[in-house]
């Protein structure tokens, strides 16, 4: 499973470096601002979300646990239902994807409690 999720890691980040890319040269003056904002939200929390599944992809190679697996999972599937959401928001003007919105943002929290608690019961170290 470490190599799938450094796989959507690595996507995810290329992906918002591209859409990144894309808010900033060719949304403004096709959006109103407060949309762009938006967007380069979504852009921010997908990058950090890539960056914080590529951490679980790395720590399941050095312990592999169930918890690491369902962070991932709450990444990816956080990072589809927030980002996603607000990309389609943005982009095709669907209002019907902004209650995923906030569950995405929820499953998200969801991936970093999981992160604490395999630090607070597993810590990483190895027995």
């Amino acid at each position: 499973m470490s190599r799938v999720f450094l796989l959507l890691a690595a996507l995810c980040g290329l992906l918002a470096t591209g859409l990144g890319a894309y808010g900033a040269h060719g949304l403004p003056g096709k959006v109103s601002p407060e949309l762009l904002a938006s967007f380069n939200t979504a852009v921010q929390y997908q990058f950090f979300h890539a960056l914080a599944l590529m951490a679980v992809a790395l720590w399941l190679m050095q312990r592999p646990s169930r918890v690491l697996v369902a962070a991932g999972l709450a990444f990816v599937v956080g990072m589809l239902g927030f980002s996603g959401s607000i990309y389609a928001l943005v982009l095709v003007g669907s209002k019907g994807f902004g209650p995923i919105t906030p569950m995405g943002g929820l499953t998200l929290m969801v991936g970093w409690a999981l992160l604490a608690v395999m630090a607070l019961t597993q810590g990483g170290e190895r027995e």
